[in-house]
């Protein structure tokens, strides 16, 4: 996929500016940022829902808004409801009709998906008895039908418990295996780490930052200490490791990378002192974008 200066405006309200990105085949890709930055807007772009202001974009190699290429894409909207009367095999069945499947692999079809999103058992019960959850999952089916080239998700975990988050990774992968490209739209910033490859960061309709998740996170590394029996004279003892701040029992050291931290260790046995644990530090997900998009951490619509 790629686009160039892609464009959406609604009057005076500019929803998306010059989105300029590539996303190649077989990549999963997380696309993110605070609610109303434009996220679902250039979804429904791509996927030919809306048409562009100005800007180009091809998916698949077509350019937006293709019928043939239509068929090879799966989508899973944040928001969608299928009828309560119609039983599991019944969606997909309408779904199958929709994307013009042939009716003769209509039957494996549906048992794949079914299958892939742990609903088989729940084949023939109506939508009307299904959980939050199970709702979701069966979207997820629906999105899956084909086999397609390319999969859009849009939150494909808000409505799950952590055993269904653990499937919905275990799926992306498998989609990655076999080479579909998966474009996922996530507000769970611990799901994105787990399983994107790279991911564009989105913020009021332009984005801020694109890459992967070890260029966009910084090289900063610390080390935390829980340690008792240490002077004031052994703590500053260990700013030769680094910046030291003093949290209670804790004590972080910044700039100290996992090679220090045997040399860390013996400096503070070696003053008498206590090692209960040590903890190595990263800058998070939220934290790089919170300070891309000039918060503080914790702060805002992030959900972690």
């Amino acid at each position: 996929m790629h686009t160039q200066g892609l464009t959406k405006r609604y009057g005076e309200v500019a929803a998306l500016t010059d989105l300029t990105m590539d996303v190649p085949r077989g990549e999963v890709f997380g696309f993110l940022g605070p609610n109303g930055a434009g996220k679902t807007t250039s979804v429904k772009l791509l996927l030919g829902l809306a048409r562009p202001t100005s800007g180009q974009a091809w998916v698949l190699g077509a350019p937006l808004g293709d019928q043939s290429t239509r068929r090879h894409i799966g989508y899973l909207p944040e928001l969608f409801r299928y009828q309560g009367w119609l039983r599991a095999r019944e969606v997909l069945a309408l779904h199958c009709e929709l994307a013009q499947l042939p009716r003769s692999s209509w039957g494996a079809e549906i048992d794949d998906a079914l299958h892939t999103v742990g609903l088989l058992d729940r084949a023939d019960d109506r939508v009307a008895n299904f959980s939050k959850g199970m709702q979701q999952r069966l979207g997820l089916g629906v999105a899956l039908l084909g086999r397609p080239h390319m999969v859009f998700l849009d939150e494909p975990t808000s409505a799950l418990d952590p055993v269904g988050r653990r499937d919905v990774r275990e799926i992306i992968r498998k989609l990655k295996a076999r080479e579909t490209t998966v474009f996922l739209n996530s507000h769970l910033l611990t799901e994105v780490e787990q399983v994107c490859d790279r991911v564009a960061i989105v913020d009021h309709g332009s984005v801020v930052a694109t890459g992967p998740l070890d260029d966009l996170l910084s090289s900063k590394v610390g080390v935390r200490v829980r340690a008792t029996g240490l002077d004031r004279d052994g703590i500053d003892a260990l700013r030769r490791f680094g910046n030291v701040t003093e949290e209670g029992a804790w004590i972080s050291i910044e700039g100290a990378g996992a090679d220090l931290v045997p040399d860390l260790v013996a400096e503070i046995v070696g003053r008498g002192a206590r090692v209960y644990a040590v903890e190595p530090r990263h800058e998070s997900l939220e934290d790089r974008f919170m300070a891309l998009l000039g918060g503080e951490p914790g702060a805002g619509t992030w959900t972690v």
